[in-house]
């Protein structure tokens, strides 16, 4: 598009100036003459027509395929795998230290209450109870213990049983 002119010196030390000179002066009105204009380019669509061709099988690259994929396939299982254990070892993880706090929060609930039996079951307390409400120790003989054995030669209490009769 833009015409180049170029002279051509002598190779002269004393040209070598003008030489320069003359150079920069030509590069100066390339540079002016390309301000602003772009080259335009132009595109040009191509159809071929691939219909006659036909592929021939390569048995080599079908046999390097399928051993390529049996490959990807058990990496990518066994990335699966790892990932699958490592992510429930995490998850178990989590839960035991759930249970952890859960027992904790449990024995500190247990030592509550053991303390809160003591402080109920105290005699001197339960003594002071029963006489606020008006009643008095038992009598020798009042008190059965369910633990002990019958004395054969004790006194017992009649009972009457009624037998029971067929129908």
């Amino acid at each position: 598009m833009a015409a180049c002119a170029t002279t051509c010196f002598p190779a002269n030390p004393r040209w070598n100036a003008r030489v320069t000179a003359h150079n920069a002066e030509l590069m100066a009105q390339q540079r002016s003459r390309r301000r602003g204009v772009r080259t335009p380019e132009v595109f040009f669509t191509k159809t071929f027509d691939n219909s006659r061709l036909v592929k021939v099988p390569d048995p080599v690259r079908v046999r390097e395929m399928r051993l390529f994929s049996a490959a990807i396939t058990v990496l990518f299982s066994l990335v699966m795998v790892y990932g699958l254990q490592h992510f429930s070892a995490i998850e178990i993880g989590y839960r035991v230290e759930s249970e952890k706090q859960a027992v904790d929060q449990l024995r500190e609930e247990h030592r509550q209450l053991k303390l809160s039996e003591a402080q109920l079951t105290q005699p001197g307390r339960i003594d002071t109870m029963a006489r606020q409400l008006g009643l008095a120790a038992p009598q020798p003989g009042q008190v059965v213990h369910p633990s002990a054995r019958l004395d054969p030669s004790a006194p017992v209490e009649a009972r009457v049983t009624i037998p029971q009769t067929a129908k």
